[in-house]
């Protein structure tokens, strides 16, 4: 990844590239993201919900085509937090490279944490856009928001409760996306360095760091990332504490990993695909430009 670049790809097309990589990938996972935002609302009922009753269930009432409800908004998340997150890590990290040499692990953790920030303060309206288009299906008919696509959806949410309301759990967001872009870019990173003398470039080489990476930024994620969904899919703000406080009291500690499968299905796979579509980008860009 940022290893292989150098000061010849601008800091603007690292965002372009980051951006475009993520979406490629998410049109693949988009399903994985809708299982697990299903699965991290259902409450105490989710105790005893596979992920195969809950994809099941999805198909039977809103056919295939429901596993992609919210690709819009997952698109338009991509295009605006990946695009922020990826973009700024490579230039950080250039920037870092350049003036003290390849950063160590606890700089790229930090790296990670703050280009992950960055990239979620810009990306929550669409963060709350995909939440409630995912989330939508799961409630009556009568209850439904029925958003048509993620730009219907930031319309109604300014007309009906207000532009505030864009930027609800960007506490939780960002809190998220720290934990995610320390864990997921620093771990990849680091894995790519650990794996390469053995396994060599390539294919292999981004996909067993990037699988590593996922299941680390899964396990060290999902409690945040459960409680930033029920923050943003609530009609009314509430507080990151009492949403946590609710989750433990009312469904156990371990809830706070519920959709653990789903997650690193999703996790994982974007994961390899997005930092795969990242190496090919880069070197396309190197192809065409020089």
């Amino acid at each position: 990844m940022a290893e292989e670049k150098t000061k010849e790809i601008p800091a603007w097309m690292n965002f372009v590239i980051g951006g475009a990589s993520g979406m490629m990938a998410i049109c693949v996972v988009q399903p994985m993201d809708l299982l697990k935002t299903r699965m991290q609302l259902l409450g105490p009922a989710g105790k005893n919900t596979s992920v195969a009753t809950v994809a099941s269930n999805i198909v039977k009432n809103e056919g295939v085509k429901g596993l992609y409800k919210g690709l819009s908004a997952g698109l338009f998340r991509q295009a605006t937090y990946t695009t922020g997150r990826l973009g700024c890590f490579n230039a950080l990290f250039d920037v870092y490279k350049a003036k003290y040499g390849t950063p160590e692990l606890g700089v790229k953790i930090l790296l990670g944490m703050i280009a992950g920030s960055v990239g979620a303060f810009i990306g929550t309206p669409a963060e709350v856009a995909l939440i409630r288009m995912t989330a939508d299906g799961r409630l009556p008919p009568e209850q439904r928001r029925n958003y048509t696509h993620v730009f219907n959806a930031l319309s109604r949410i300014i007309r009906e409760e207000g532009v505030r309301a864009l930027w609800r759990g960007t506490g939780a967001t960002v809190s998220r996306a720290i934990v995610v872009n320390g864990a997921q870019l620093g771990s990849y990173t680091q894995a790519r360095e650990m794996l390469l003398p053995s396994i060599g470039g390539g294919f292999p080489l981004h996909f067993a760091s990037a699988m590593i990476s996922g299941f680390i930024t899964t396990v060290a994620s999902l409690p945040v990332d459960i409680v930033k969904t029920r923050v943003q899919n609530a009609a009314k703000g509430t507080s990151q504490l009492a949403v946590l406080n609710n989750v433990i009291r009312n469904e156990g500690i371990l809830a706070l990993w519920s959709g653990l499968l789903p997650t690193y299905l999703k996790i994982g796979p974007h994961t390899v695909l997005c930092f795969v579509f990242l190496e090919q980008l880069n070197a396309l860009y190197f192809r065409l430009a020089y």
